[in-house]
């Protein structure tokens, strides 16, 4: 699998758990003997602003995170691009599903999700997109921004046991037409994270079902990295969502 990474991600660009030192090493080391690891470039202005005001653009810019935070987006667009034709991940951060249009929160910046599905949907990729955020927290820069897009459906799963949460994801992938379903892919519901829900098994089983839906529809698939913050675990349960995408 194709997966999208940047050696700036490296860096320690703020002082909260997305940027720690480690955390991406952690996954590196873990997912590269098993996926192709390619560069891309980041975001341009132009793309940004599919989802965000100028204002917003300079705010970012003025914290001296714009490059960082463009350079994410740049990986998301990437990686939504060729799942069109075949599953991809984009190993990025600033994370992205708590950036609203002009505000943001959550270790966020931009929004790289709604960036990626603007792209595709621009240029004439797709008509309709399914988003599925199994991140801990509720995605609320995705559903502020996207949330009202007729061509867009967006799942938060909302049950507090495992069996209920996992027939939640599976019920909705199911339903689905979409030409692309979009993950929001956070691992900090693990049971060895901050949620305490979710085993590594089940990053495998909702990859899978991932990539069926997209092979039933004759669509694409592709993950964006949220959050994930125990880095003892965080590379095997990528791993193990990638290698179910792959299936």
């Amino acid at each position: 699998m194709k997966v999208y990474f940047h050696p700036d991600f490296y860096s320690v660009y703020t002082g909260d758990p997305a940027a720690a030192a480690g955390r991406m090493e952690a996954i590196v080391n873990t997912i590269a003997p098993h996926v192709d690891i390619l560069s891309f470039p980041p975001a341009t202005e132009s793309d940004l602003q599919a989802a965000h005001p100028k204002g917003h653009i300079e705010s970012i810019r003025n914290q001296g995170l714009y490059n960082i935070a463009a350079l994410a987006v740049g990986g998301a667009i990437q990686a939504a691009e060729t799942g069109m034709s075949e599953p991809s991940f984009a190993l990025i951060r600033p994370p992205g599903h708590h950036a609203s249009a002009d505000s943001c929160w959550g270790f966020c910046y931009f929004n790289n999700m709604a960036v990626s599905l603007y792209r595709l949907q621009s240029t004439g990729r797709i008509e309709t997109a399914f988003i599925l955020d199994f991140d801990l927290h509720y995605g609320d820069g995705n559903v502020n921004i996207l949330g009202s897009e007729s061509w867009i459906d967006i799942l938060n799963p909302e049950a507090n046991d495992r069996q209920s949460y996992l027939e939640e994801v599976k019920q909705a992938l199911d339903d689905t037409n979409a030409d692309v379903i979009a993950v929001s892919a956070g691992f900090d519901n693990h049971a060895q994270d901050w949620g305490g829900l979710l085993s590594t098994a089940d990053y495998r089983t909702m990859g899978r079902w991932v990539r069926e839906a997209a092979s039933r529809n004759h669509g694409g698939c592709y993950g964006i990295l949220e959050g994930g913050y125990n880095h003892e675990v965080l590379g095997g349960n990528v791993l193990a969502f990638i290698e179910g995408l792959e299936r």
